[in-house]
């Protein structure tokens, strides 16, 4: 697909609405009068998006042109229109290519015009402007969002308003980083690498962890911080053996003071890692939640993404979690896996319904160009399917006393959806609420890991972020750098 930039520099906002429609599709950006991007002469599609200044108006053009057959859409400003400022030409501009695009493919994104990963803090941020009733129509008429989506939105950002109200500015929270996993999800485009490839790195990225582990610990005394949450992600943290979950969880306690925390998660996303003598570390060391990840219990799809595990163990995972003294356990889902049918996952809704684990994160699958499927060819992506499964998921869960407590979306999603956390009372994850609103400082230890620090201004706050390196080897070779690194957390300006 080519896209024609014309009179503007909104690049980012128009390949993301042509993504929303055709995800599979690489995008040529072309800017007039630049030389970004090439034209493929051998595309049949083209959108083109302009800004022309005309007799003392502005005029916004946006075309499509799929084969032979070509659209227009049009609208006119005055010049000096004080209402008419870029972040509103930049809306307008969208407006009218959507709707092109609506009418060509067939299809209305439920989420309207917006690509954005955080719906619900912009919707938050509207409400306290404007109250929630404008922030509603604005949702509805500016960004042509559902009503089912506003709604989504609006039971979120109010169950999430109860955690935030908890955060102080000395809080933060831990993440920890453990970049391994036994095999590779044909859907996954993370940083992550299979233990097999790597079973050699893992001893030095473990004493490593520890050392960025106590250098954030000086740095977060210095500042003094209050941790209130731990999460340790990844990869699959409980890839690593019992004996190196202990070093790098008691390093954790000995170096932090963990009397103001409210939730400690560790990740056992994979069921055939975890083990009796795991979950012993992980009580023993603190952790009060951890997520079992099934994604879905049907074995032929297990099969098709690449999972070595059954339903079977999954369910063994489980109870031996119940058995080990896990009273909060997270399960996730995914929907739109390749061949799933909308029967299969309500069975495998329904089942962990039948098991009541208190959250359970409903993800709609991402099509992430880096991933095996897509690599392969073997995405198929059925949106309509998706939209089903995430329906009945939303009707379903709060009849079971579950409501959702934090959402956020990604590109390339399947049907342009969105990731949904639902939790019993009681059992939401602060540090879900916490990293998608973005207001609490989060440092990260680990290969790719990204420490935030919310810096105040007069105007609000900016974020600071400090990278690390993203991959193990890197991570382990420049070591030396990520410690550096560190050091800024001290100087929290």
């Amino acid at each position: 697909m080519n896209l024609i930039l014309y009179g503007h520099d909104f690049h980012y906002e128009m390949e993301a609405l042509c993504r929303l429609f055709y995800p599979l599709q690489p995008i040529h950006v072309i800017e007039k009068g630049s030389s970004l991007g090439e034209q493929s002469e051998d595309d049949p599609i083209t959108a083109y998006t302009g800004i022309h200044p005309e007799n003392g108006k502005i005029k916004l053009t946006a075309s499509l042109q799929i084969g032979e057959k070509k659209e227009t859409a049009e609208d006119f400003f005055h010049a000096k229109d004080p209402a008419f400022f870029g972040d509103e030409k930049e809306r307008q501009l969208a407006v009218l290519l959507f709707g092109l695009l609506e009418k060509a493919c067939g299809f209305t994104p439920r989420w309207g015009l917006l690509t954005g990963v955080r719906p619900v803090k912009l919707f938050r941020r509207l409400t306290e402007a404007y109250g929630e009733q404008k922030a509603s129509q604005y949702f509805r008429e500016a960004y042509l969002v559902s009503p089912e989506k506003i709604s989504l939105a609006s039971k979120t950002m109010h169950r999430e308003e109860k955690i935030l109200a908890q955060n102080s500015p000395r809080d933060f929270s831990l993440y920890l980083s453990v970049p391994f996993c036994p095999t590779r999800c044909a859907y996954c485009s993370f940083v992550s690498s299979s233990v097999e490839k790597t079973m050699k790195l893992i001893p030095e990225y473990v004493e490593l962890l520890c050392k960025e582990i106590e250098a954030a610990a000086k740095q977060a005394e210095k500042l003094n911080l209050h941790l209130v949450s731990v999460y340790m992600g990844g990869g699959t943290p409980t890839t690593l053996t019992a004996q190196q979950l202990d070093e790098v969880l008691s390093c954790v306690k000995r170096s932090f003071d963990l009397s103001f925390c409210r939730e400690y998660t560790v990740e056992a996303g994979r069921p055939d890692t975890i083990t009796p003598e795991k979950l012993a570390v992980l009580k023993k060391c603190s952790a009060d939640r951890i997520s079992i990840n099934p994604q879905t219990l049907n074995d032929r799809i297990l099969e098709v993404i690449g999972r070595r595990h059954t339903a079977k163990q999954t369910r063994e995972a489980f109870l031996m979690a119940r058995e080990a003294g896990f009273e909060n356990i997270n399960m996730d889902l995914i929907v739109g896996l390749p061949g799933e049918s909308v029967e299969s996952f309500y069975n495998t809704l329904n089942t962990l319904l039948e098991w009541a684990p208190e959250s359970i994160t409903v993800h709609d699958l991402a099509l992430k160009r880096s991933s095996r499927l897509y690599q392969e060819g073997k995405i198929q992506e059925d949106a309509a399917a998706a939209s089903v499964m995430l329906d009945y998921a939303d009707r379903v869960l709060p009849e079971n006393g579950y409501a959702p407590y934090y959402l956020y979306r990604q590109s390339r999603m399947v049907g342009n959806l969105e990731n949904v956390g639902f939790a019993k009372p009681g059992f939401e994850s602060p540090y879900n609420v916490f990293i998608m609103d973005e207001s609490q400082h989060i440092l990260g230890c680990g290969a790719g890991a990204v420490t935030k620090l919310c810096v105040p201004q007069k105007s609000g706050q900016r974020i600071r972020r400090i990278f690390n390196f993203k991959y193990p080897f890197e991570y382990i070779s420049r070591h030396e750098e990520i410690l550096e690194r560190k050091e800024q957390v001290g100087k929290l300006s």
